[in-house]
């Protein structure tokens, strides 16, 4: 470790950060800070067929924030949402080297943004599934009355 208690496994990461910016339009979105230290972060997924296809991410924090998004994105590309779902800190720390355990929290930070995302994302699946479901609903209904020769059901035809 370093004199700062950093890796330079850490430092590398802080110094050259994968997969940060932003994507246009996610499918899912999630943002933490913590109010203690200041840092503050985003994911931004792009999901295809349950995958995750695309992760960018923003992070305003210390060393150890950054290093730790940087490799949680690594580690969440190409895997599923509920793979993503099973990655814990311990498994980012271990990728890292080690981290000095006043800054153990930042791996939490980063996360919990990717879990904030996963459930944004399920959350516009779901309205979206809804919204397909209406839709078709009122397709059926739309179809039932535009249909000549229909009855309907009145008090004159009903015996």
């Amino acid at each position: 470790m370093t004199p700062l208690n950093y890796t330079k496994k850490v430092l590398k990461e802080f110094q050259h950060p994968t997969n940060m910016g932003e994507i246009k339009n996610p499918d899912g979105h999630g943002m933490v800070g913590n109010p203690s230290c200041g840092d503050v972060m985003e994911v931004f997924l792009r999901i295809r067929n349950n995958k995750i296809i695309d992760i960018k991410a923003k992070t305003f924090g210390c060393i150890a924030a950054i290093a730790t998004t940087s490799v949680l994105t690594k580690m969440v590309k190409g895997r599923t949402v509920e793979q993503a779902m099973r990655i814990k800190k311990e498994d980012i720390i271990k990728k890292l080297g080690a981290m000095p355990p006043i800054k153990i929290h930042c791996s939490l930070l980063g996360l919990n943004a990717l879990h904030k995302a996963i459930e944004d994302y399920k959350k516009k699946k779901k309205e979206e599934k809804n919204n397909e479901q209406e839709k078709k609903n009122r397709r059926e209904k739309n179809r039932r009355e535009a249909t000549p020769g229909a009855k309907r059901k009145t008090k004159r035809n009903v015996k």
